[in-house]
C-alpha cells in the first residue's frame, strides 16, 4: 500500500509556485501540478484496468483545494464502481463536437471547404470569387440552414430563378454547391445523395445549359456585353443619355439620377452624397465617383434656372426618356435597373471585392456591423476601388456634350 500524503491545508497549497507536482493528500492520487511557466493545475493520478492514468480537474485557483477534493472523490467512487471517467469524458466530448457538427450551417461548410481546399486555389482572387457566386446567389436561401437539411427542393430554388437568365453562372453555382455538399457528407455532417448532382438528377429537372436559348426580352445585359454597349452610349446625343451612362458608371436607380442635384456632388473630392429622403432605405448614401463618372459631370451645362444634374425640358427626366435611349439604341429588351445586376454579376464572377462591399455599393440594406464600418469610411474606400474598377470593364466611351 503506498505512502499516504500529508493532506495540505489552503495556505500551504498556494504556496506551492516551484515547478513539480505536489501531492496535497485528503484524496490518494490528488496532486497540484506547477509547470515551469507557473501556471497551476489540479490532476488526480488513479490506477484504471491495470494503468496509470492522470485526470485533470481544472486550473488552481479557479478550482480550489476543496473544490479539487470534491471532484477527486466523486471520480474515485466512478472507478470503485468499475467505471472509466477519462473515457466517459472522451466520449462526451466526441458527442458533444458530433452534435454541433451537425449544426453546422451551409455557409459554414462553405468556409471550410475554402479553407480545406487553401493551396489548390490559382490566387487570393480565385478564392473570392468561388466565394462570391456562393454568397451572392446561395447564402440568403441556405447560408444559415443546417447542411444536413439542404435537399433538392432547396437547391432549385437557389438556381431555378436564375437558370434560364445567368445560365453560365447558374450552372457554375450548381457545380460549386455540390462541391460543398460533397465535403459535408464525407465530413459526417450528411448523410445521402448530393441534392447538387446533375447527372442522373438534376439534369431530369432543369433544362440542359447548351440548350437553352437566349430568352428575347432579358431584362439585364450580360456584363461581358457592357463595354461595347457603353462605346454605342458614348456616341448618343442628348441629356437622357448622359444620364443613363452616369446611371450605369455609378451602378446606381434610375430615381437617384434623374433627381440629383449639383449640391450633391463634390467634383473635387469626387463624391455624391444622396439624402437620405431620395434613397429608397431612407438613408444618406456616398457614392465614389469614377473619372469616367467625373468626366460626364463636367461636361454638363450648368442651368442658371435649376440646380438638377440632369434637368429634363420643364422638370427632372421621367424614366421614361432614359428607356427612350435604349430604344433608340435598337435595345428596347433591356431596362435601365437591368444594369445593376449587370455590376452585380460582374462584380461576384471577375473581382475579389467581398459581397459585403457590393452590396453597399448597390446602396442594398446589410448588417450593422458593416454598416458600422461604413460609418468609419473603410468601406466607401473599398467602394471607390470597386467603382473605378467597374468603370475600367465599362470601357472607354468618347464624351459628348448634350445636344
Amino acid at each position: 500500500m503506498g505512502k499516504k500524503s500529508k493532506e495540505l491545508s489552503a495556505l500551504e497549497v498556494n504556496r506551492l509556485t516551484k515547478a513539480g507536482l505536489y501531492f496535497v493528500g485528503g484524496v490518494a492520487g490528488l496532486a497540484l501540478q506547477v509547470s515551469g511557466t507557473g501556471a497551476r493545475s489540479w490532476i488526480l493520478r488513479k490506477v484504471i484496468a491495470g494503468k496509470r492514468r492522470d485526470m485533470g480537474l481544472g486550473g488552481f485557483p479557479d478550482v480550489t483545494l476543496a473544490g479539487a477534493r470534491e471532484k477527486a472523490r466523486h471520480i474515485r467512487e466512478q472507478v470503485d464502481q468499475g467505471l472509466d471517467p477519462i473515457e466517459d469524458r472522451r466520449a462526451k466530448r466526441s458527442a458533444l463536437a458530433a452534435e454541433r457538427a451537425k449544426a453546422m450551417t451551409f455557409s459554414q461548410c462553405v468556409t471550410a471547404y475554402l479553407d480545406a481546399h487553401s493551396d489548390s486555389w490559382k490566387n487570393a482572387k480565385h478564392r473570392q470569387q468561388w466565394a462570391n457566386t456562393l454568397d451572392t446567389y446561395a447564402s440568403s436561401i441556405i447560408g444559415t440552414l443546417n447542411v444536413a437539411s439542404v435537399d433538392t427542393g432547396l437547391v432549385l430554388k437557389v438556381l431555378e430563378p436564375i437558370w434560364k437568365t445567368k445560365t453560365e453562372t447558374a450552372s457554375r453555382l450548381r457545380g460549386r454547391i455540390e462541391n460543398v455538399l460533397s465535403w459535408a457528407t464525407v465530413r459526417g455532417y450528411r448523410q445521402g445523395e448530393n441534392p447538387a448532382r446533375w447527372k442522373g438528377h438534376l439534369d431530369t429537372l432543369l433544362a440542359q445549359p447548351s440548350k437553352i436559348q437566349k430568352v428575347a426580352h432579358h431584362t439585364a445585359l450580360p456584363y461581358g456585353e457592357v463595354g461595347s454597349f457603353m462605346a454605342e452610349l458614348a456616341k448618343m446625343e442628348g441629356i437622357s443619355a448622359r444620364a443613363l451612362e452616369f446611371t450605369i458608371l455609378c451602378a446606381a436607380r434610375s430615381g437617384e439620377v434623374r433627381g440629383a442635384t449639383w449640391a450633391e456632388i463634390d467634383l473635387q473630392a469626387g463624391v455624391w452624397i444622396i439624402p437620405g429622403d431620395r434613397m429608397k432605405a431612407g438613408k444618406e448614401h456616398r457614392v465614389p465617383l469614377s473619372n469616367k463618372a467625373l468626366n460626364i459631370l463636367k461636361a454638363l451645362p450648368r442651368g442658371a434656372d435649376t440646380d438638377l444634374v440632369f434637368p429634363g425640358m420643364k422638370n427632372a427626366l421621367s424614366d421614361m426618356s432614359l428607356i427612350a435611349v435604349l430604344k433608340r439604341m435598337g435595345r428596347g429588351d433591356l431596362t435601365v435597373h437591368g444594369y445593376r445586376s449587370s455590376f452585380r454579376d460582374w462584380a461576384a464572377e471577375q473581382t475579389a471585392y467581398p459581397s459585403e462591399v457590393v452590396e453597399m455599393a448597390l446602396a442594398h440594406t446589410i448588417g450593422n456591423k458593416v454598416e458600422a464600418a461604413y460609418r468609419r469610411g473603410d468601406l466607401f474606400d473599398k467602394r471607390r476601388k470597386l467603382m473605378d474598377d467597374w468603370a475600367k470593364h465599362c470601357g472607354t466611351a468618347t464624351l459628348r456634350r448634350p445636344g
